[in-house]
């Protein structure tokens, strides 16, 4: 093709890298005759941040209930860790190593945030005092609140209480999906540079939708560009946010 904003997908090298832990390949999924996802593939390494950007439309969100098993495909595959899992039960991906926070930063409002977390962690059975301890040092602010409703909490802070509550499930990797959707500027920076610290420290890979690319790519070692289903472009982040035509042409900056 010629240029970056063809019709065919252009892959660059994205740096010095190992083997990917979440692979997709050729993933294919539609809501009754419209094609969300059109042939994506794309990886997501351990201790990488790889955001999933562009439009409202271009299947980005699809693409996340896809690889959780929230959609079934019609085509193409989804391993981790190189397990094929297209095909596992919703239920399973969490023991599998997979937590997924999809859009709209849900909470039990009348339950305290230290309810929450609990609730959230029944699934795993006996869950240890240290555990919810790193939940509470990595998100400094709920701490803070850990006995009030979750009600009585901001939008940044009911985002960082879902994205504590799927930490509790040790995740080797984190869908998140429009965590900055609603939230002043000043706060999606604080909650992106917290995640930034803890992919840094653990090894945690995640897979982030969004569409702030500007915030996106500041924290992201990985962009994904997506346009009606398809992949258009793989990069470094830094290596987008520098492509002026491309930002103009699919991210809106």
């Amino acid at each position: 093709m010629t240029g970056t904003h063809g019709s065919t997908a252009v892959s660059r090298p994205a740096g010095p890298h190992g083997t990917a832990l979440l692979q997709v390949e050729g993933l294919t999924a539609a809501y009754g005759p419209v094609r969300a996802l059109d042939g994506v593939t794309l990886s997501a390494e351990a201790g990488r941040i790889t955001a999933v950007l562009g439009a409202n439309g271009a299947g980005k969100t699809t693409l996340l209930r896809t690889i959780s098993g929230l959609v079934r495909p019609q085509a193409g595959r989804v391993s981790l860790d190189g397990e094929d899992i297209t095909r596992a039960a919703v239920e399973a991906m969490v023991g599998k190593g997979m937590a997924h926070v999809p859009e709209g930063r849900g909470v039990i409002a009348e339950l305290t945030v230290d309810e929450n977390l609990r609730v959230g962690s029944l699934f795993r059975g006996k869950v240890a005092k240290t555990e919810f301890d790193r939940v509470y040092d990595t998100f400094p602010r709920i701490a803070e609140r850990r006995h009030n409703p979750a009600h009585t909490l901001s939008g940044g802070e009911r985002q960082m209480l879902v994205i504590g509550r799927a930490l509790l499930a040790q995740p080797r990797i984190l869908l998140l999906d429009e965590p900055s959707l609603g939230l002043a500027p000043r706060i999606v920076a604080q909650i992106f540079g917290l995640l930034r610290t803890l992919v840094d420290a653990e090894r945690l890979s995640v897979l982030l939708v969004e569409q702030n690319a500007r915030s996106a790519l500041s924290v992201a070692d990985v962009g994904v560009v997506l346009n009606l289903g398809r992949v258009v472009v793989t990069d470094q982040a830094s290596s987008l946010m520098a492509d002026e035509g491309l930002r103009h042409a699919y991210l809106g900056f």
